[in-house]
């Protein structure tokens, strides 16, 4: 799934604990603090729906500040990749 964290305000020291807090959680595979809407992106995993809810409860008692939450579930990566092409954007 991806999750798109939306927090009641925008402050440093709330930010700042709950990328603290993500990395602790061995459901997010990815985190990302972003612009727009959503204050951050995770990328999670969970066998089943119901290991997903007990994720997102937790994620929600733990984080008085988040605002909401909203979830797409992926249904198939069409391309994941983590190489840079450096060479082409030097010639731009």
């Amino acid at each position: 799934m991806l999750v798109l964290i939306f927090f009641e305000r925008d402050r440093a020291d709330i930010i700042d604990r709950f990328k603290r807090g993500i990395r602790t959680m061995t459901e997010v595979m990815s985190g990302f603090y972003v612009t727009g809407q959503a204050d951050f992106i995770l990328l999670v995993t969970a066998n089943n729906m119901e290991e997903y809810e007990h994720f997102t409860r937790r994620l929600i008692n733990e984080n008085p500040d988040i605002k909401r939450l909203e979830t797409v579930v992926v249904l198939d990566r069409v391309k994941a990749g983590f190489i840079l092409p450096m060479g082409s954007l030097a010639s731009w």
